[in-house]
């Protein structure tokens, strides 16, 4: 069976403290890196995903392509390196917010940034229809080259390219250099998806439609600009001057992690793999969201396709 999407990027082990650091906080290792989740949450949605991106020669790097082939994942392109796993250490504070800090470039050299263009099977990816990649993976060389190398690729040969910046400023030199990375791999997408945060790092707003009128007018090789919106819901609008926003689901937050890579991933397969309409993608995309933060652990919430839309038919 055929890889239908490829997601690249980093892929790392979250250390999240469940509580402040005084006293002896204790802390839980999950699966983590958005590529990977919307790898995972692709396959949950009844869709044959890859993953293409580089772990540590160490447990931490078993764990987490174990982790990759249990969900089902292709992952005949993840590359092991002599090295070690990156990590993010996510602090929870006594709200439900989240603070990140990073083990890897550029405060040390971990696997995650080590994948080389000389790595990559590109014949593979031709056999794809979508490929996605993070911002995050844009952040340091070599990875970084070799990103830039696959959407090219998949652009030449029509494969639909899909970007989420995924912004986390400990990662960047510099805020420069992330609006540089930012308008480059704009340049190489078909569809982006991007959340509040970035709108207002990256345009200063958080006026979407004006964000999305932005991108389009700026990037003509952009089709369909897909805006998360948190708790008020998702908008979407493409070249051909559609556009569609729904209001999210209301429902009880137990953890946000993993959502908005959930929210992606039901947008790519409706939309991009199943020709779904704007608004039917943006409704199945807040449901399979909503349904993810509504329970704790990322990708262990990820629901499958027959939950989603049994969630859609009780509402």
């Amino acid at each position: 069976m055929k890889v239908e999407l490829y997601s690249v990027g980093e892929v790392f082990v979250n250390m999240v403290f469940k509580k402040t650091f005084e006293g002896n906080p204790a802390v839980e290792a999950h699966f983590g890196g958005a590529p990977a989740n919307l790898a995972i949450a692709v396959s949950r949605l009844g869709h044959r995903a890859g993953f293409i991106g580089a772990i540590g020669n160490d447990l931490l790097g078993e764990f987490l392509l174990r982790t990759l082939r249990i969900n089902n994942v292709d992952t005949k392109l993840v590359r092991i390196k002599k090295a070690r796993t990156t990590l993010a250490f996510v602090v929870v504070d006594e709200k439900g917010g989240k603070r990140f800090f990073f083990y890897r470039k550029p405060w040390g050299e971990t696997a995650d940034t080590m994948l080389k263009i000389e790595d990559v099977d590109f014949g593979k990816i031709g056999e794809a229809r979508v490929v996605h990649f993070s911002g995050f993976s844009t952040s340091h060389p070599p990875t970084s080259e070799t990103v830039y190398a696959i959407a090219e690729y998949a652009l030449e040969r029509e494969i639909k390219v899909s970007y989420d910046p995924t912004f986390r400023d400990d990662i960047w030199h510099s805020k420069n250099a992330a609006k540089e990375a930012f308008e480059r791999s704009l340049k190489l997408s078909s569809i982006v998806s991007l959340g509040v945060d970035e709108m207002e790092e990256f345009y200063g707003t958080t006026d979407y439609r004006f964000v999305a009128d932005k991108i389009l007018g700026k990037h003509s090789n952009v089709e369909t600009v897909a805006i998360r919106l948190g708790a008020k819901g998702a908008y979407a609008k493409s070249r051909n001057g559609r556009e569609a926003f729904k209001e999210a689901f209301k429902v009880k937050i137990v953890d946000i992690m993993g959502a908005d890579d959930a929210w992606t991933a039901a947008f790519l397969v409706t939309h991009i793999l199943e020709g779904i309409d704007l608004e039917s993608s943006l409704l199945f995309a807040n449901a399979t969201a909503a349904m993810v933060c509504s329970k704790f652990g990322a990708i262990t919430a990820f629901p499958r396709r027959d939950e989603v839309e049994e969630f859609l038919r009780k509402q």
